[in-house]
């Protein structure tokens, strides 16, 4: 687990005008490497998991079985979708079956997470035509075993932000603040969205080295990561 400093000063980091973002109000220090690629993150603070949390992941299909499926992410973490006899699917906008789900179909993936399981209560298929991926996505930094963890902070990441503030959420809001994220940065599984005291969301990232929070605003646009 990084340990986090408060957040404080003036900005010095990247801006990346994501959301209704154009500048970064505060910067955020992390430093040292895990072994787990933040796999093994609970937190310490007020917002520390418990248990498992909602959250999500999207990525390419691996193996199909009758109640459920693999994917691999674009960062290449492997993920295990269990699926329940409510679990809704969609296929671009509109609402299909579990016959949609087949080998090399890319999708994205909500529902409760544990470590890299997902038991999902919403998987979309992502139609060819709905955009090309952000150039953000390029930026997010694969899991390296033994490797050194980013520290760069890019957008705007709340004043009052610290590492364990927030209360976790679920339902609706965690499903866009999760889908928000991961339709910029890519790559690692959602394993919990924490509300700020500012209405603003910390969406957390595992699996990679970077990012680890993604900040997405009350209209749940993408505003600063780190």
């Amino acid at each position: 687990m990084i340990a986090a400093t408060a957040l404080m000063g003036s900005v010095t980091g990247l801006f990346i005008g994501l959301g209704s973002s154009s500048s970064a109000s505060a910067a955020q220090s992390a430093a040292g490497s895990s072994s787990t690629g933040h796999l093994a993150s609970v937190g310490k603070g007020s917002n520390a998991r418990s248990g498992p949390a909602a959250g999500g992941s999207t990525g390419t299909v691996g193996s199909v079985a009758k109640s459920s499926f693999t994917l691999t992410t674009s960062a290449g973490q492997e993920v295990t979708v269990d699926e329940e006899s409510s679990t809704k699917y969609q296929k671009g906008k509109s609402a299909s079956s579990k016959s949609a789900i087949t080998e090399r179909e890319r999708v994205l993936v909500l529902g409760t997470v544990s470590s890299t399981t997902i038991k999902t209560t919403q998987v979309i298929v992502q139609t060819a035509g709905g955009g090309s991926e952000p150039s953000t996505a390029a930026a997010v930094v694969p899991f390296q075993r033994g490797a050194a963890e980013s520290s760069k902070q890019v957008g705007q990441i709340p004043a009052s932000y610290s590492q364990g503030s927030g209360t976790i959420v679920s339902g609706t809001n965690a499903n866009k603040a999760t889908e928000a994220a991961l339709a910029v940065y890519p790559g690692g599984i959602v394993d919990r969205v924490v509300k700020l005291s500012n209405g603003e969301y910390e969406v957390h990232n595992i699996g990679v080295s970077w990012p680890h929070h993604v900040f997405v605003n009350q209209d749940f646009k993408v505003v600063g990561a780190g």
